[in-house]
């Protein structure tokens, strides 16, 4: 007989399921929510402004506005992702907003310094000549059709390639010194090298004018200048290098002496091959230093408007001069050439930092 005691318990109930875990929020995500919070407060905001400008403050002009504007949205747009987001989130998006404004500023600072050069030198640059000729008995009044600024290339391209071909390896070597060798004399090169970073130009002129025109005798010429250009690189490029192989990881150099190698081959062989498209980097800065200085080439180098090929004899103009004399000369064609040379000037920058950039890449790498 079957009892009570011999009948199963019946199956308990299933356990109710677990919630899932709160996962925190990444900042990184966009809602809809958060895109309209930005369209809003950027929307919102440039309402406010444009009503306090047109009726009641007494303030004028565009960049007023654009601060103005730019303020009202970051209190408007705190205001609107603090309702329902937290602390984290609100400072999330204050940062990102003040971050990608001051980008943003700089980015169009820069476009509208290269519009507004091209757009000013445009008259100028269809014209072949402006390529093909110098000025050489071409007056200030002359038309566009006449005369050019060959001259003024090859006196850039002669003095920078003198100064490139002096102050890269002296500045890479300097480099190696202070964070290969290191020691005192090592930290008294540092402090001299970041201490020459902030000479200013007229300075490096002036002792350039002085050691080699003054005191040598050189006549004014491409030489001086190139020197001149070549105490202003010299510097950046020093600083730049220090810094990209202090980044080199030790490693690299323990492996290359545990292989056997003396640590000037591994410096040689390992560390600076693995920092080269970092090293184009540095070289990129001092061109960008020497390439637009005028006011040691003006000291130094004197100006011409014929051409000159040889730079240890005559006066050599440059780009840089050309403009700075076309732009005070008070002639509209001869400030319009400059704005042309100064384009020139802008493109020629471009092309060394990409052909720098090139010959720096690794082989089947990006540098």
């Amino acid at each position: 007989m079957t009892t009570l005691l011999d009948i199963p318990p019946p199956p308990p109930p299933p356990a109710p399921p677990r919630p899932a875990p709160d996962r925190p929020r990444e900042l990184r995500t966009r809602t809809l929510d958060d895109r309209l919070s930005l369209a809003g407060a950027g929307a919102g905001s440039l309402a406010l402004v444009w009503i306090l400008y047109e009726w009641i403050l007494p303030l004028r002009g565009p960049i007023a506005f654009s601060i103005g504007w730019y303020v009202a949205f970051l209190a408007l747009y705190a205001a609107v992702t603090s309702v329902g987001n937290p602390r984290t989130v609100v400072t999330d998006r204050m940062a990102t907003a003040v971050v990608t404004g001051g980008a943003m500023l700089i980015g169009l600072v820069l476009v509208s310094a290269v519009l507004f050069t091209f757009i000013k030198g445009w008259p100028a640059l269809p014209h072949i000549n402006m390529y093909t000729d110098d000025m050489a008995g071409v007056r200030t009044q002359d038309p566009l059709s006449r005369g050019g600024v060959v001259h003024a290339i090859a006196g850039t391209l002669i003095e920078v390639g003198i100064a490139i071909v002096l102050a890269l390896p002296l500045g890479v070597g300097t480099a190696v010194f202070m964070v290969e060798v290191g020691g005192k004399f090592a930290r008294v090169v540092r402090t001299v090298v970041e201490a020459m970073t902030a000479l200013p130009s007229i300075v490096a002129g002036l002792f350039v004018y002085t050691v080699l025109i003054v005191s040598l005798h050189m006549e004014r010429s491409g030489f001086p200048a190139a020197m001149a250009l070549f105490v202003m690189g010299l510097p950046i490029i020093a600083r730049a290098a220090d810094v990209v192989l202090r980044v080199v990881p030790g490693g690299l150099r323990e492996a290359g002496m545990a292989l056997g190698a003396s640590h000037w081959r591994t410096v040689w062989h390992v560390v600076l091959p693995t920092a080269r498209p970092s090293l184009a980097t540095a070289l990129i800065l001092g061109i960008a230093r020497m390439v637009g200085e005028t006011s040691p080439v003006l000291l130094t180098s004197g100006a011409s408007t014929f051409f000159s090929g040889n730079p240890f004899s005559g006066a050599m103009n440059s780009l840089p001069l050309y403009v700075y004399f076309a732009v005070r000369s008070g002639q509209p064609l001869y400030i319009t050439r400059g704005y042309g040379a100064a384009s020139i000037l802008l493109m020629l920058v471009l092309l060394m930092f990409v052909t720098a950039r090139r010959l720096a890449r690794r082989k089947g790498g990006r540098p």
